[in-house]
Formats: C-alpha cells, structure tokens, sequence
C-alpha cells in the first residue's frame, strides 16, 4: 500500500493498494492552498482508508512538472512523511500519472499532457500509446511553451486542471511491479525561480 502525494497542479492525497484500487482519495482544486490543505488530506485519506502508517510501502511524490511554490509543498510533505515514517520515497512524472488516467479511460493513439504553468505558459509531455503493461510511453518532454507555441499539434489534447493522487500511486504500483524505474528524484520546475540568490553585499561608498 502506499500513499501519494501530488500538488503539481491543486492538491491531491490518497491511499492506493496494487490489488484493492483506490482506498481514499481526497483533493483540493485551489491552487493557492497547498500548504494549508496538504496536511488535513494526508490525516483525512489514512482514517478513511484505515490503513496504517506502519502498513504503507512506501510514499509516492509526484515530481511535476509544476510551478516553483505549489510543487514544492507537496514534495516536501511526502519527504517528510517518508522520512518520519522511515518508509522509502516514490518519484513518479505527475503527467505520466493523467496518461495512465486517460489510456484507463479508454483513450486510444497519441496524447498531449497540458498543465497551466502560469505566466501565460503551458507544460506539457507527449505520448503515443501504452506498453504491453498498461504503461503510458512518453515519447517528449515534459516541456514548457507558450500557448501558441504548444509541439506535436496532431496529438489528442488534455489539458489537465489536477492530477489524480490516486491514478499516481497505482502508475507507481504497476511500476514496481513490472520492473520498471520510477522518475529522478528532482522536481520538474522547467524554469527558475522568481527568487534568485544574492551575489553578496555591496559596497557603500562615502
């Protein structure tokens, strides 16, 4: 069993096992609230599920791409958890997770992921179908663009306003089940920060 995590886009928490589903799954469309919200989901999907955090396998972080503050939130809290809870931390694409969604839903042929990257830009990924294993293939990215500007134009377009907590943590599941890697432990911001580091004190002359 495992608990993901994901604040790429809103908020979103659940508990997943690799033969029940979806046990809980809580989310929080505002994309101003991480933080506020992320540790009442955590709280609200365990007494739900009534999963132990001592039963979880491990947590899954979901890596972006997403904006600087929002995305941060929710990997920081998934480190937390992890390290609190002295259970391995799950790097997962938070884009790979809506494929899987979508192809489960019965979506055939190319994809493109879109997400709201602000400042009038998109990220997205690109894929062309699934494996043998149910797996979403992505062929590029994930990227940032401006809106007119998107690649792969011929591909199906989703624009996904959340990503499911609980469609990543069975990607995860079905993962590690057929062996395959899971993401790089880095967060996908695509860009920098607002914030840069200072380049030291200046001088003041009399």
């Amino acid at each position: 069993m495992l608990l993901a995590i994901d604040t790429s886009a809103g908020t979103s928490v659940a508990v997943v096992d690799r033969d029940g589903g979806v046990l809980a799954e809580r989310s929080q469309s505002d994309t101003m609230r991480h933080a506020e919200v992320i540790g009442e989901l955590i709280d609200a999907v365990l007494r739900e599920s009534g999963v132990a955090v001592e039963a979880l396998s491990g947590v899954v972080a979901g890596m972006g791409p997403g904006p600087f503050t929002g995305l941060r939130v929710g990997i920081a809290a998934a480190k937390a958890f992890a390290f609190g809870a002295h259970k391995p931390l799950v790097p997962v694409v938070s884009h790979d997770a809506v494929a899987f969604e979508r192809y489960g839903a019965g979506h055939e042929g190319g994809l493109l992921v879109v997400t709201d990257a602000r400042r009038r830009e998109l990220y997205w990924s690109a894929y062309v179908g699934i494996d043998e294993a149910g797996l979403p293939i992505r062929e590029d990215g994930p990227g940032l663009s401006k809106p007119d500007a998107l690649p792969h134009p011929a591909l199906a377009r989703f624009d996904a306003h959340q990503v499911s907590a609980g469609a990543l943590g069975m990607l995860a599941e079905l993962l590690y089940a057929n062996g395959r890697p899971f993401a790089a432990d880095e967060p996908l911001y695509l860009r920098s920060p607002d914030v840069t580091l200072s380049n030291g004190p200046k001088r003041v002359s009399a």
